[in-house]
């Protein structure tokens, strides 16, 4: 793909949400899919990233490519993130092949700092530009997790930075 000085051409990362495993969306993630559908044009490209918590199960991914309504020129399903970072590192190398200069990542209120954080992060030196919108929904517990989030979020930065890309 030709990338033209001076055009935006925006990717939306969706970031998949589950519990144990179940075989529909869980309703975070759902909820997430829908403000993804909601903010989606023609020339967008999409991804939707999450993993298996269980083997023999369905990713996060593979449930919303399933459930997806939404516009976008290219519809990219990524399996195999296990945590934001992971989210953010194959969706880089995905928004490099396409020439994205703009990634909105879509997740919940809750998570959107630490996301964007993230990405900014494994972005930084891409010239890539990194927003984040939220969809409603969470529970109390999910600030609570939140924070180990944050906590682990060097370790998993530090461990990422040591591996190829």
């Amino acid at each position: 793909m030709a990338v033209h000085a001076g055009v935006v051409m925006r990717a939306i990362v969706v970031l998949g949400y589950s519990d144990r495993g179940a075989s529909t969306l869980h309703p975070i993630c759902a909820s997430r899919l829908e403000r993804a559908i909601a903010i989606a044009t023609d020339d967008d490209v999409v991804v939707l990233s999450g993993w298996a918590r269980l083997p023999d199960t369905r990713s996060e991914a593979e449930l919303m490519e399933d459930a997806w309504t939404g516009r976008g020129r290219e519809l990219i399903i990524d399996p195999d993130a296990t945590t934001t970072v992971g989210n953010a590192a194959n969706a880089l190398a995905s928004l490099r092949r396409v020439g994205a200069t703009k990634v909105v990542v879509v997740t919940s209120r809750w998570h959107a700092p630490r996301a964007r954080v993230t990405f900014l992060w494994e972005f930084r030196r891409t010239g890539i530009a990194v927003a984040a919108v939220t969809a409603p929904g969470g529970r109390s517990r999910d600030w609570l997790r939140e924070i180990l989030g944050w906590l682990i979020l060097p370790l998993q930065l530090f461990t990422r930075r040591s591996q190829p890309t």
